[in-house]
């Protein structure tokens, strides 16, 4: 099925501010028309669900989120499901990134969780820790993978379109975050990693490691 190229949720905003403009037009206000007009389009960028080619293979995990990966750590506060350590990869979205979120991996969704809290500037290690944010948890015989959809300073809402018990593909997408974000992939240790600190990763094209 076709898709629209701007997330449904992002019409919203667009439709009104369209219609506004339209009418600041009408009664000759055409500064204050143009000027509503261009956030129109900016929010309408921001929105904006590209298609992408999603790489083939088994045990590879793909970014949930395009942006820059301002962390890879372990992550000493969850094990997997064998009992085997894991290390968390930190992805910042700004508000020039594409937010939609998408399933690193071919797997049944085990479990979404919300936990409220703070809105700390998203590219703050601490934001991983005591921001508001979604947990989805994806089961796999090769091993678990998380992804927190983490609000950021400006963002004030998290959409999850998934539910335990559904099965997606890798690279389906699975929701989005609202005016920058952070999102961070929980993976085994055991993962050979495919990207580095610093880099640019896009969601469900680029591939964050291998599970061996």
């Amino acid at each position: 099925m076709h898709r629209l190229p701007i997330e449904r949720d992002g019409l919203v905003f667009v439709v009104p501010m369209v219609v506004i403009s339209g009418l600041l037009f009408m009664f000759r206000f055409s500064w204050s028309g143009t000027l509503v007009l261009l956030l129109a389009a900016f929010v309408a960028y921001f929105f904006r669900d590209p298609e992408r080619e999603i790489p083939a293979g088994e045990r590879i995990i793909l970014a949930p989120a395009d942006g820059k990966v301002v962390a890879i750590k372990p992550f000493p506060d969850w094990k997997g499901p064998f009992g085997e350590p894991l290390v968390r990869i930190s992805i910042f979205l700004s508000v020039f990134d594409v937010h939609v979120n998408r399933a690193p991996i071919a797997a049944l969704v085990q479990d979404v969780s919300h936990s409220p809290g703070r809105f700390r500037a998203a590219w703050e290690e601490e934001a991983s820790r005591a921001n508001e944010q979604t947990v989805v948890r994806f089961a796999t015989a090769d091993g678990d993978v998380w992804v927190k959809l983490i609000a950021g300073l400006v963002a004030r809402r998290i959409v999850c379109r998934v539910k335990p018990g559904q099965k997606v593909e890798a690279g389906e997408r699975i929701g989005l975050i609202r005016f920058g974000s952070r999102v961070d992939c929980i993976l085994p240790e055991a993962a050979v990693l495919r990207v580095r600190r610093g880099q640019t990763v896009k969601g469900g094209s680029t591939i964050l490691g291998v599970i061996p």
